[in-house]
């Protein structure tokens, strides 16, 4: 289970860089892999060349910026969500002038 907080400023919570142009803040974590965070791409980023899939239900909500779907040619801005079930396909992705997202992810059982 997650720990409990109350409302908190994100602000003064670091960026951690992840590797590949990608950084996060976390918002909150629990050890079973349910995860809370704040991702931001870098411009230039490309999540790689292969489709992606993962076995954690994953939400995301684009905050800023812009994220091309380079399977779907679509891309996505501020305001657009998605709901990812295990094993969906998805990506990869690229953006150009950067984002950053709200990215939820936790177990379908």
């Amino acid at each position: 289970m997650k720990d409990e907080k109350e409302f908190f400023s994100t602000g003064g919570q670091k960026w951690v860089d992840t590797g590949g142009g990608i950084s996060e803040r976390v918002l909150s974590r629990d050890p079973d892999g349910t995860l809370t965070r704040l991702a931001r791409w870098a411009p230039g980023t490309l999540s790689g060349e292969e489709i992606i899939r993962h076995e954690y239900v994953e939400e995301v909500y684009l905050l800023e910026g812009e994220l091309t779907d380079l399977t779907l040619e679509q891309t996505f801005r501020p305001g657009d969500y998605a709901c990812r079930p295990p094993g969906m396909r998805h990506g990869p992705y690229r953006t150009e002038t950067g984002c950053t997202m709200l990215e939820i992810r936790y177990s379908a059982r």
